[in-house]
């Protein structure tokens, strides 16, 4: 490895957030320690503010919160944050479509002519949409209680249950997870002393006590799989049955994310099963999917769709310029 394309790895192993060993950086760079302290001066030397601390627990990180000379990155780790970002676009977060093409833009920005033009490329052939039929979360709130998992600190914040019943709560904040299309806080509730699930778009008002706590363990030790557990066993599931007059992988295509099952039955059909907690998301798969379709259940669906059929059938009851062409009364 040359002295530049050392010097490159050893910039990027330093922006990752931790405190680096001088051992384990001559291990990964196979140099010698003696070879890492002069790289690290010579870093120094071109404006990188990297600092050392000594002891057993010692070793290199760079600065956090000062100017930094323009961002490094490999080609993996480019393309990486250019998915990242586009497919952040897909979150119910308020205003995260907006945020993400403008950390795009800054990004091409300090990245070389050549990582510059490959994330280019990746944004100009791929496409996002926001997750549809999900409440937008405050990306405030999401801040404040992110914060507060971090840093172990109890968090006080207003709630909306499905009921409506409006409360305020006490909890120490354990794991944010984005499942489907929401997002859950999984918390230990201080007052009912029992653990908890939160949908971030019904907080409000979260304020950070400051007050610590030890760490906790989620139930089992999987945020992701108590919530899943706990939400489909609490929640009432319908699973949609459909025939779709169109051809399997087109299907497939336009369902996208969590399609369900999907089995061609000719050329130009297929049948569909998929299941939801409401029967109107499953009506505006079904609806968005520009085909026509037959549904053999559940009876739910069924109701639901007809009485969507009714609405939008008095909504347009009257032919085009119909009602400009009738004439005023009095």
């Amino acid at each position: 490895m040359s002295d530049a394309a050392r010097l490159l790895r050893l910039l990027s192993l330093l922006q990752m957030p931790r405190e680096w060993p001088g051992s384990e950086l001559a291990r990964r760079l196979e140099v010698t320690s003696r070879t890492v302290r002069r790289d690290v001066d010579r870093l120094r030397g071109l404006g990188y503010p990297v600092e050392a601390t000594q002891g057993v627990l010692g070793g290199y990180r760079l600065v956090a919160g000062t100017a930094m000379p323009p961002l490094l990155l490999d080609d993996e780790e480019a393309v990486a944050i250019a998915v990242g970002l586009r497919t952040a676009a897909r979150q119910p977060v308020a205003g995260i479509a907006e945020a993400s093409a403008r950390a795009l833009a800054k990004l091409r920005q300090v990245l070389p002519a050549r990582l510059a033009r490959r994330v280019a490329s990746l944004t100009a052939a791929t496409s996002s949409s926001a997750a549809p039929g999900a409440s937008l979360v405050d990306p405030g709130q999401l801040a404040v209680v992110a914060g507060a998992v971090e840093a172990r600190s109890r968090v006080r914040f207003g709630y909306v249950a499905q009921e409506n019943v409006v409360s305020r709560r006490h909890v120490e904040p354990v794991r944010l997870v984005a499942l489907d299309r929401r997002w859950y806080l999984l918390a230990f509730d201080v007052e009912r002393d029992d653990w908890r699930t939160f949908r971030l778009d019904r907080i409000s008002a979260a304020m950070v006590t400051g007050v610590r706590f030890a760490p906790r363990q989620p139930p089992g030790g999987d945020a992701v799989g108590y919530l899943t557990r706990t939400m489909y066993a609490t929640a009432p599931t319908y699973r949609a049955e459909a025939t779709l007059r169109l051809p399997v992988e087109l299907a497939r295509a336009r369902l996208g994310d969590f399609a369900g099952e999907l089995t061609a039955l000719d050329d130009g059909s297929c049948s569909w099963h998929s299941d939801d907690d409401t029967v109107e998301y499953l009506a505006f798969r079904l609806t968005a999917l520009g085909c026509e379709f037959t549904v053999h259940g559940p009876a739910e669906l069924v109701t639901h769709l007809r009485g969507l059929v009714e609405r939008v059938g008095r909504s347009v009851a009257h032919p085009p310029g119909a009602l400009a062409r009738t004439p005023s009364t009095g």
